[in-house]
């Protein structure tokens, strides 16, 4: 009894010492920096230092481009009013093209029109 016993004992161990043999060869080959996971984890960890860095940049960029367009509405806002101004100062003019009736006395300032 005592040698049936010991057979499945080594049986046993011989059993779980092949186990552990297969699964350290597969957890060798799942951590494999060329084919595994280890390697999908360093692609992916390159992506994203690269999509950090682009995002830095269109940040920066988006900020330069804040910065210009807000000059530019600034300026187009100052045109605006002087547009609003020269509207403003025609307003008195003739619509028909008679001189404006005025004392003679006066100086008078006329717009000679384009033919």
């Amino acid at each position: 009894m005592e040698v049936i016993a010991d057979i499945f004992l080594v049986a046993g161990a011989l059993g779980a010492g092949f186990y552990c043999f297969i699964l350290a060869r597969r957890l060798s080959r799942f951590t494999d920096l060329e084919n595994g996971v280890g390697g999908a984890v360093a692609v992916l960890s390159a992506q994203v230092d690269d999509l950090t860095k682009t995002l830095g940049a269109a940040q920066q960029s988006a900020g330069e481009s804040n910065k210009s367009l807000g000059a530019l509405t600034d300026r187009a806002e100052d045109v605006a009013r002087r547009l609003e101004l020269l509207v403003a100062s025609m307003h008195d003019l003739p619509q028909n093209g008679a001189p404006p009736q005025t004392d003679a006395k006066d100086p008078v300032f006329l717009r000679h029109p384009r033919n």
